[in-house]
């Protein structure tokens, strides 16, 4: 399984990007997308992730109202269209994902359950 994020850049506050993960070497019919974000010195954090079949989607409270998760089956592909960008994103953007069967959305931010992760796309906001 290979996952390759992009579409991070510099935006000012206020401003919007786009991250896509292309995700290839197997179906993903039942697996969750996921992404995460880490900044320097801080811990990994949840984002936002949906399920490919059912469409569930979750996101973190920080995010929640700004950022959009969305999947296009036929391309293998996870967009993250993120609005109203606050200096507070800045972060490296990580797409991941878990090929066990979703059993609830609380579990979609769970790290440890994600098997395989992308490169990262740096996401800086500027103030």
């Amino acid at each position: 399984v290979q996952l390759q994020a992009s579409g991070g850049g510099s935006v000012q506050a206020g401003g919007s990007l786009r991250l896509s993960c292309v995700a290839s070497g197997r179906t993903f019919s039942s697996a969750t997308m996921g992404w995460f974000r880490q900044a320097p010195g801080k811990e990994r954090e949840f984002v936002s992730a949906i399920t490919w079949s059912g469409g569930w989607t979750y996101y973190s409270d920080s995010v929640k109202g700004r950022f959009t998760i969305s999947r296009d089956n036929a391309k293998n592909t996870v967009y993250l269209q993120m609005n109203s960008l606050k200096p507070e994103d800045t972060s490296v953007y990580y797409c991941a994902v878990d090929l066990s069967p979703p059993i609830g959305r609380t579990t979609m931010s769970q790290a440890d359950r994600y098997d395989y992760w992308g490169q990262g796309t740096q996401v800086t906001v500027s103030s």
